[in-house]
């Protein structure tokens, strides 16, 4: 893969979520360089994906949802061929407006509304709705 000038690297992407990751980033509107490796072998992993977007420097929303999709992947942001800052994304405490309610009766399925969700546990991903305490798991849910 080709050195990045300046940009952000996702490392660490299982591979099953990689093309998750680039339809939710909106990655095949980018104009600039997106450079895509697939099912690399990790010794961290088994089997990684990475993502290298040139000129491109990611929101605290984008990443909010980026971890929705995949918690603890690692963001390397890129300038004059450097490292400047490596961190790993992690799922807040709290989302809002990114999940939709699996509950067909809640309030924010049949009003104009944000989701708001709590993460009851980060390790298995389970997470409950602020308005109707309908709980779901991260692998099962609908962006809104």
């Amino acid at each position: 893969m080709a050195a990045l000038e300046n940009g952000t690297v996702i490392d660490h992407i299982p591979s099953a979520k990689l093309f998750a990751v680039v339809s939710l980033l909106h990655l095949e509107e980018c104009k600039t360089a997106v450079t895509v490796g697939f099912n690399l072998k990790s010794k961290k992993m088994g089997h990684k994906s990475i993502i290298k977007i040139a000129n491109k420097f990611f929101t605290d929303e984008e990443l909010n949802q980026l971890a929705v999709i995949t918690p603890n992947v690692s963001l390397c942001i890129i300038r004059d061929y450097e490292v400047v800052e490596k961190k790993t994304v992690r799922l807040s405490d709290d989302i809002k407006g990114i999940i939709k309610c699996n509950n067909p009766k809640c309030i924010t399925n049949n009003e104009p509304m944000y989701t708001r969700f709590h993460v009851l546990n980060h390790d298995t991903g389970t997470i409950c709705c602020h308005y109707c305490n309908t709980q779901q798991h991260l692998d099962e849910v609908k962006l809104c």
